[in-house]
């Protein structure tokens, strides 16, 4: 199971290095696409996939079958998330502004949606329709007229029925059959059945991940996700069955994410230990985790919990759990995570699914600089400039030595001639 470690020896994991090798199999893939389009995606989709398409599209009659297939119970829960989530979101909408000052200058900000985005929701034998959900519903908030979903097919060729409910619940204009870095190529580039999309959101494998890096500047994307992450921060009064439930719910997901608490009590610790291996052994997924628990794991013993607090802020983890006795007394000294949740009915899991706020998160340190996946992550904002002459006549000279101190006298002619006109 996890490691204990003392507080002054734990420290952030490394990033996984990436092999030449996969960095040249990708920019071989982006290369075939962006110059045989759906040519080379039908046939890296065969080779990789083992997959063979006539098309790539998902047909409306196809999603209107799988919808009828779900369950009452998970169209209800699909509703139920869908709402939360939009109702959370539509919080974020930011306005266009515009200021008119004495003077008759007029500023402003035009806040605009992006055209057409790209989801790439990871499929083939696994389902995810948590994350169409999280990343089709900000982007219909903020406006996006085309929300183009891709999504590796299963061995038989086809789109899980709830992952396609989903689409349909959360407003997707198209959902296409194809996954890896071929169909990140095909979003950044376009082909003839895929249209070229303005940025591209949604977690992947390594692959994934290289190609997104790859095709930035030719689009935009929102962030590297690299494998999930928890940090629960807990006292001697914490449950420690819940602290290994929710230790075990991060580390089924991948033998690379990391499961981490950190607490001033050895005997919680201890129990917390127990805990792992008795629920570990009741998990279908026990062996991932417990390969997750035993090379990215820890139990960390803190002096108090203004060190626990401290070490989470230099980890900034993907999800951190306050496990305390009175969490909101520490919300302010919280820096660096991507998401909080406080007190034993806020497990994370409620987060990944149905509680509002969005799950896309930074990982491996960037909650440093980088925030959950927003509306924001869907609009462009346009300066807006008015200056009156009155205005340009009082402002110009100093735009003239600023331009010349930079040696950009083209800059300060521009504003020389409209003043010696008025002189």
């Amino acid at each position: 199971m996890a490691i204990v470690k003392a507080a002054e020896l734990f420290t952030r994991r490394e990033e996984e290095a990436v092999s030449p090798k996969q960095e040249r199999a990708v920019q071989e893939i982006l290369s075939r696409v962006k110059r045989e389009g759906d040519t080379a995606v039908r046939e890296l989709t065969a080779r990789l996939d083992g997959v063979e398409l006539a098309q790539f599209q998902v047909k409306e009659s196809e999603i209107d079958a799988a919808v009828a297939t779900i369950s009452p119970g998970a169209k209800e829960a699909l509703a139920l998330a869908a709402r939360r989530i939009r109702s959370y979101h539509e919080r974020q909408k930011s306005n266009s502004w515009i200021e008119a000052e004495e003077d008759g200058t007029v500023l402003g900000q035009l806040v605009r949606p992006l055209a057409r985005v790209g989801l790439y929701v990871p499929g083939g034998r696994a389902a995810y329709p948590s994350t169409v959900l999280m990343t089709a519903i900000p982007a219909s908030v903020a406006g996006t007229e085309e929300v183009v979903m891709v999504t590796p097919p299963g061995p038989d060729g086809e789109v899980p029925a709830i992952t396609l409910a989903a689409a349909r619940e959360a407003g997707v204009t198209r959902v296409f059959k194809m996954g890896g870095a071929q169909a990140v190529a095909a979003l950044a580039y376009g082909t003839e059945s895929i249209p070229q999309v303005d940025k591209i959101v949604g977690p992947g494998n390594i692959y994934v991940a290289l190609a997104k890096r790859m095709v930035y500047g030719q689009v935009d994307i929102d962030a590297i996700a690299g494998p999930s992450e928890i940090v629960v921060i807990a006292d001697e009064n914490a449950d420690p069955v819940y602290i290994a439930a929710d230790l075990l719910s991060q580390a089924e997901h991948d033998p690379m994410a990391s499961a981490v608490l950190l607490t001033p009590s050895a005997s919680l610790a201890e129990g917390v230990t127990n805990e792992l291996q008795r629920q570990c052994e009741a998990l279908p997924r026990a062996e991932i985790a417990a390969a997750s628990l035993l090379n990215h794991g820890a139990l960390c013993i803190t002096r108090d919990l203004a060190e626990a607090i401290e070490l989470a802020n230099r980890l900034a983890p993907e999800h951190l759990e306050l496990m305390v006795e009175d969490p909101w007394l520490w919300v302010g000294q919280i820096k660096n995570a991507g998401a909080l949740f406080l007190g034993p009915w806020s497990p994370e899991a409620v987060g990944d699914y149905l509680a509002g706020p969005n799950h896309v998160l930074p990982t491996n340190g960037t909650a440093r600089f980088f925030s959950a996946l927003s509306v924001d992550d869907f609009s462009k904002k346009t300066s807006l400039i008015s200056y009156s002459q009155r205005a340009l006549l009082r402002d110009g000279p100093g735009v003239i030595t600023l331009a010349e101190a930079e040696g950009l006298q083209g800059h300060a002619a521009s504003i020389r001639a409209r003043i010696e006109k008025e002189e």
